[in-house]
């Protein structure tokens, strides 16, 4: 009885879409293809940084603001002109001269009648915070000269500082940084957030994250079709699963681990309990006898299964009920493991293949991706930043982001990527991302990729597509981490996973349909 799965269900909604700078490019000019006023659009915006420093500052502040000689700083003498009328002091520092502006950024220099200073001088000026309105979110070029000291000069005394769309050396669209960036305590952005503020090392850079509204129409996005999304419950929630009354064990799905050797349980066991505290009707662990002395003298709920080699997992898998399989963690680098995954991936079950499952393969990697987009059951990969540069060497050196890199290692593979950090990318063949921003620092410990790849299995043991599962195993597993905070270990979160599964399970949505 296995459930139909199917690798990824594009989103009903562009609320959590993330825009390239190419994209919120296309958005502003359709916007003002459908009518809105551009001078309009950036009045909007540069008020919306004159509101974050006033939120920031005391009355009547010295304010310095940094401009440069595009829209970036267009919106930044918006600002400086309603942080004048605020009552703050306001000095503009301006890269060139007036006589470079052009178009919407000419009109609101002329708008504002305050001191204007060449960048040049900014080093001097006393300030009690600095707005950052030298180069929005598009620079792709280092930053030096007149700029980069004055960043550098801005970072040397420690000013708070507001940054325009992103701080100013940051990447938008990759969060590379080309130059001095300096830390700030809030980037105030506008209608959708950017790669570069989700991605590290710029998103460490941005401080509070503020999107304002600045009167873009939301319909601009069904033309620009976003295909990068912010990982949040909203992405998957709709699909996420619940019983019905009447659903019985298998209706939620039997979820297969396959454990490493007799010195190396553990792992096997941490992937398990997170499968079942995730929701899955019924949880194996399979492997050797030796293997499973050890287990059967640590689980209860769990089960286990006898199977000293493939071709025994092989007949295991060939139960219909079996709806999920995870190989890789503590499963060791041999000869064994490689032709295990080989007898999954010849299942009907959906796939994790996690840690050794992947790097066993990095010599031969075009033999795993072949046997990968030959099934019909969908797969995961969860690799790590090393795991993935063994099984994807080209991609890692060729592509821009870690963004890019995880949909060129999805399509290569034919397989949900699960690029883990931070800052985790979840990619689909089809190229949908999803960049996951809520992981507390606490997670960087051993044991705590299984319990992740447990996780994800457990949601696809119960018939969630595959992008989905990925996506909000991801997301579980980090508001797992954060209830835990500090001190955490991989044994704290399969108990931790119950009460984040249960506010999902009784937030409203799509009901689990039984099959």
């Amino acid at each position: 009885m296995r459930m139909r799965q199917s690798l990824a269900l594009k989103p009903k909604s562009h609320a959590d879409a993330v825009l390239t700078t190419r994209q919120m490019a296309a958005a502003d000019r359709l916007a003002v293809e459908g009518g809105s006023s551009s001078l309009e659009l950036m009045e909007n915006a540069g008020r919306g940084v004159a509101d974050a420093v006033l939120e920031l500052v005391q009355p009547r502040a010295r304010i310095l603001v940094l401009c440069g000689p595009g829209n970036n700083g267009g919106d930044g003498f918006v600002a400086a002109r309603l942080l004048v009328g605020a009552g703050c002091s306001v000095t503009v520092a301006l890269l060139g001269g007036r006589d470079a502006l052009r178009g919407d950024a000419a009109e609101m220099a002329e708008r504002y009648d305050g001191p204007v200073i060449p960048l040049e001088e900014a080093a001097d000026m006393p300030a009690d915070a600095v707005v950052d309105a030298l180069f929005g979110a598009g620079l792709a070029r280092p930053v030096t000269g007149a700029a980069a000291a004055a960043l550098n000069a801005v970072a040397a005394r420690g000013c708070v500082l507001i940054a325009v769309d992103v701080p100013s050396g940051v990447d938008g669209t990759t969060g590379a940084l080309h130059g001095p960036a300096v830390q700030a305590a809030s980037t105030v952005t506008f209608f959708r957030k950017k790669p570069g503020h989700l991605l590290y090392p710029g998103r460490g850079l941005c401080g509070d994250i503020r999107l304002i509204d600045i009167g873009i129409p939301e319909n601009v996005l069904d033309r620009i079709a976003p295909d990068t999304f912010e990982n949040t419950r909203t992405l998957w929630q709709p699909r996420f699963p619940r019983p019905s009354a009447v659903s019985h064990k298998y209706h939620r799905g039997h979820a297969v681990i396959v454990s490493g050797g007799q010195l190396n349980t553990g792992a096997a066991r941490l992937t398990a309990e997170a499968a079942l505290r995730a929701g899955a009707g019924l949880v194996t662990i399979a492997g050797a006898s030796d293997a499973l002395l050890v287990h059967a003298a640590h689980v209860t709920a769990i089960m286990l299964h006898l199977a000293e080699d493939d071709e025994a997992l092989a007949g295991m898998l060939e139960d219909p009920r079996i709806t999920a399989a995870v190989i890789g963690p503590a499963a060791g680098r041999t000869s064994a493991t490689q032709s295990n995954v080989a007898a999954i991936l010849r299942s009907g079950a959906a796939a994790v293949l996690d840690a050794d499952a992947i790097t066993v393969h990095e010599d031969d990697p075009a033999f795993l991706f072949a046997q990968i987009k030959a099934r019909d059951a969908p797969t995961v990969l969860t690799p790590h930043e090393g795991e993935f540069r063994s099984l994807f060497r080209e991609t890692a050196e060729k592509a821009d982001s870690k963004t890019e890199r995880a949909r060129a290692a999805a399509r290569e593979s034919g397989g949900i990527m699960v690029l883990k950090g931070a800052d985790t990318v979840i990619a689909a063949p089809d190229g949908e991302a999803a960049i996951s921003t809520n992981a507390p620092p606490w997670l960087a410990t051993a044991g705590s990729g299984d319990v992740l790849a447990g996780v994800i299995a457990g949601f696809l043991a119960q018939g969630m597509p595959a992008f989905e599962a990925a996506a909000a195993g991801v997301w579980v597993h980090a508001e797992a981490g954060k209830a835990i905070g500090a001190g955490l270990t991989a044994d704290d979160l399969p108990d931790a996973l119950k009460n984040v599964v249960a506010g999902l399970v009784n937030t409203p949505g799509k009901l689990h349909v039984d099959s």
